[in-house]
């Protein structure tokens, strides 16, 4: 594992997905499950940076910020962890990573646990924390929240559905019925809108009482976090026989994900 060389945040956006590319090949060649949500977030980022360049964006240089905020929340994180400060690390990223030395969680699982420690956690604090550097109401970031939001939804169900190849079973979790599993639960709407809602209060609150709203969210974001690992009843055998026919290798888990295709998730029609 990486620490001393990586532990500067990134500046820029192309730094975020350079340091994105080298935890995504740190994990190839050592075999870490971290390397597969680094490399759904790398798709996010490849794409925020494409929509940035041809001007998608109410204010692009505000979202280059956004994006350079909210991606150092994960790529410090990554750091802690690797760099085993574990007193540093938030609780929803802790159980996301400790779960990367975990064979017998499903590759979805692990997508989930980084999802929700970056967009329940994380996503608010960087929307907040942008709005008031700028000194602009938090509505004012409202329309590029909702724009990166469609990337993240459209990327996100791009991965689910690349998943067949090495998951077969996967449709046996319920992923597009209409039930109360887990995964439907957790559907890219609910944490969406959780994000911001959690903005619009953390927006309010200033020093001691910032902080505090955080340690909270946080507490229950990794309590979510858990229960994705802990499924219960009939979703934890769905999910054990999902497991038997798995990909498992992580190298090679990784590689697959690590793609990026521009052609399926465009934000506007051509």
């Amino acid at each position: 594992m990486i620490a001393n060389q990586t532990c500067m945040q990134a500046q820029t956006i192309t730094e975020v997905i350079a340091r994105l590319e080298t935890i995504i090949n740190d994990s190839i060649a050592s075999g870490n499950r971290a390397g597969y949500f680094a490399a759904l977030y790398h798709k996010v980022t490849s794409r925020v940076k494409q929509g940035i360049d041809s001007g998608e964006f109410q204010d692009c240089a505000r979202m280059e910020q956004f994006d350079v905020l909210f991606a150092n929340r994960y790529l410090t994180a990554y750091d802690q962890w690797t760099g085993k400060q574990f007193d540093q690390l938030s609780q929803s990223w802790s159980v996301a990573f400790k779960a990367t030395e975990q064979s017998s969680i499903l590759i979805l699982q692990h997508l989930l646990l980084g999802m929700n420690a970056h967009i329940n956690l994380d996503l608010g604090i960087a929307v907040t924390e942008v709005a008031k550097a700028n000194n602009v109401p938090l509505a004012t970031l409202n329309n590029d929240f909702n724009t990166i939001n469609t990337i993240l939804a459209s990327l996100t169900y791009q991965v689910v559905s690349e998943l067949d190849q090495l998951s077969p079973l996967m449709s046996l979790a319920g992923l597009h019925s209409k039930n109360d599993s887990l995964f439907i639960q957790f559907a890219m709407d609910n944490a969406r809108d959780g994000a911001w809602c959690f903005a619009e209060d953390l927006y309010t609150k200033q020093n001691e009482a910032f902080n505090d709203a955080i340690s909270q969210r946080d507490e229950g974001i990794a309590q979510l976090g858990a229960g994705i690992i802990d499924t219960k009843g009939l979703l934890a055998l769905t999910t054990c026989i999902i497991h038997l026919f798995e990909d498992k290798n992580p190298a090679q888990i990784t590689q697959v994900l690590n793609t990026y295709k521009k052609a399926y998730i465009r934000l506007h029609k051509p």
